[in-house]
């Protein structure tokens, strides 16, 4: 049965983190990214079984690099083809979905916990959580914090180091500390990276083409 801590964690009201059912299903999530993140190189198989163990649920075609850590991993929902590179760190003490076709760079990290401000209720061990949703085609740059609520929107572009204290609305390219949005997504994007150039904007010469 459920424990009222547990309930209180998954509806954003303060919880006891050191209650003894969140803590029986940390250390299994423990166990579970050990074996992940142990796997032999080439043990695909491990890993995918371990994942869908491990996770809420997990769409086809995904792969998180290892080292990969999480709370509980029960609260994460992945989409399809979602790769995530090295060094992944999902605090899901409440829902993290993540949607089909996102990248998620090096050295990221999702939290979905928080502290009271207040002192007093620090040192009771009391703490809160609050979702997060990453939609649909999005991109996160490396070393980018995602905090408690934050939703970002369909296909957008997180500029690595960003931290997103709010809501990213969808098609935007957005960084900064605080994240902000830069511009939208626009068809140029499209044109430059299909068009004959390299990434520094510099054209190359038709000898270079194919």
């Amino acid at each position: 049965m459920d424990s009222n801590q547990l309930n209180n964690m998954l509806s954003g009201r303060l919880y006891d983190a050191r209650d003894p059912e969140l803590a029986v299903r940390r250390l299994r999530a423990r166990r579970l990214t050990a074996r992940y993140n142990g796997a032999d190189p080439e043990d695909d198989e491990l890993r995918r079984e371990t994942a869908r163990e491990l996770l809420g649920s997990v769409g086809e075609g995904c792969y998180l690099e290892p080292p990969f850590r999480c709370d509980y991993g029960s609260n994460i929902s992945l989409g399809d083809r979602v790769y995530a590179n090295f060094n992944l760190v999902i605090l899901d003490c409440a829902r993290v979905e993540i949607g089909n076709d996102v990248l998620i760079g090096p050295n990221v990290g999702i939290y979905t916990a928080g502290h009271p401000v207040d002192p007093g209720l620090r040192q009771e061990c009391l703490e809160f959580a609050l979702p997060i949703t990453i939609e649909d085609g999005v991109w996160i740059g490396g070393h980018v914090a995602v905090v408690p609520g934050v939703r970002i929107g369909r296909n957008s572009v997180i500029g690595a180091g960003s931290v997103v204290t709010r809501d990213i609305p969808p098609g935007v390219v957005a960084a900064g500390n605080p994240c902000r949005v830069l511009r939208s997504i626009e068809e140029r994007d499209r044109e430059f990276y299909a068009g004959n150039r390299r990434v520094d904007g510099r054209a190359e010469t038709n000898s270079r083409m194919p």
